[in-house]
């Protein structure tokens, strides 16, 4: 059940905003930026509300495949996805209501053990090793 509080406008309020963060982070930031041109960012921001439209409120408005462009980025590590989480979690949780904050949180949870599964799998290393972070979990200090 979609939350009565949750729009297309907080969805792109949560995209926008943590872009901005992100694009400014350290940690995160050099990535973004390199893979990512200026010039892009405007269709990559609707791009990415269009996925998190699909995800919580059903529009169907994502086709896109995000893993293979993910796998392609050879220093993605779980400091980085650690790093993406806590940004997240500080930008919803400053945007949006305690039912809604907790939904994308719970997505965003989700989508990174997923992504870093798939990645591990195409790097050949042990899936074992592949535990879930959590958004309020510190980064880990190796890359």
């Amino acid at each position: 059940m979609i939350p009565p509080d949750l729009d297309e406008a907080m969805v792109t309020a949560v995209v926008e905003t943590f872009y901005g963060k992100a694009r400014r982070d350290e940690v995160i930031g050099p990535v973004f930026n390199r893979v990512i041109p200026e010039a892009d960012w405007p269709a990559h921001l609707k791009t990415i509300a269009d996925f998190w439209s699909s995800m919580l409120l059903g529009s169907g408005r994502y086709y896109g495949r995000p893993m293979p462009k993910h796998i392609a980025i050879p220093e993605l590590s779980d400091r980085h996805f650690a790093r993406w989480l806590k940004l997240f979690r500080e930008t919803v949780e400053e945007l949006c209501p305690p039912e809604i904050a907790a939904l994308f949180l719970e997505r965003a949870e989700r989508i990174g053990y997923n992504f870093r599964l798939r990645i591990a799998q195409f790097r050949g290393e042990d899936l074992g090793q592949v535990k879930p972070i959590r958004a309020g979990d510190e980064a880990p200090e190796q890359a």
